[in-house]
């Protein structure tokens, strides 16, 4: 299988965790690309040429985060991460879903500083700066515990070592003890020390 990565997404660098916490490595090739760039390898995975993709061994391409992991857990060994149904499937999914929208304003942020000053909205910048802060609060209230690990915790500790690497200067720590230690813990694990963001 093919896993095309590029090393400060944060979205990739989930589904490498999985990779390694489902004892994958010696079936996924990990392919450094820039997606800007746009390579043909990658288009011709995934036409809006954005990482992570999946190539899988029979040649089918799985896009997009969430479904590439869960893809992944079900193919490796060890403890699911992402339970298939039940009441714990959708607590893992919320979860989930908190982690992805502090990355959504995260980015959000980081493209329209990438715009000409001239062409920047302040006001959208407040606004999903604002919602940035009230997702990771709803995380803090969530009580995200290191484990047992599943795929709400993994996005979680992505999230918020991410934020430390695209908006330093963002105080996301502040007020939230539960996940300075939940970061602390998650980032000396091996599958995360492999995967810092670059």
């Amino acid at each position: 299988m093919k896993l095309f990565i590029a090393p400060p997404s944060p979205f990739a660098r989930k589904c490498r965790i999985v990779v390694r916490e489902k004892g994958l490595l010696d079936r996924v090739e990990e392919v450094l690309v820039n997606p800007y760039e746009s390579p043909d390898a990658l288009l011709a995975v995934n036409p809006i040429a954005q990482v992570p993709a999946l190539l899988t061994d029979g040649g089918e391409a799985i896009l997009d985060s969430p479904v590439i992991c869960e893809w992944l857990d079900r193919q490796g060994a060890g403890p699911v991460l992402l339970p298939i149904d039940g009441p714990e499937r959708w607590r893992v999914k919320q979860v989930e879903g908190l982690a992805a929208a502090v990355l959504e304003m995260g980015v959000k942020l980081v493209l329209e500083k990438r715009r000409p000053e001239s062409e920047r909205s302040p006001s959208w910048m407040m606004r999903w700066i604002e919602n940035m802060g009230r997702a990771l609060d709803a995380l803090e209230a969530a009580g995200v515990a290191a484990e047992p690990l599943d795929m709400g915790v993994i996005t979680a500790g992505c999230a918020v070592t991410w934020l430390d690497f695209r908006h330093p200067d963002y105080d996301w720590k502040a007020g939230r003890p539960g996940l300075v230690a939940l970061q602390a813990e998650l980032e000396t694990r091996p599958s995360f020390r492999e995967t810092a963001p670059a």
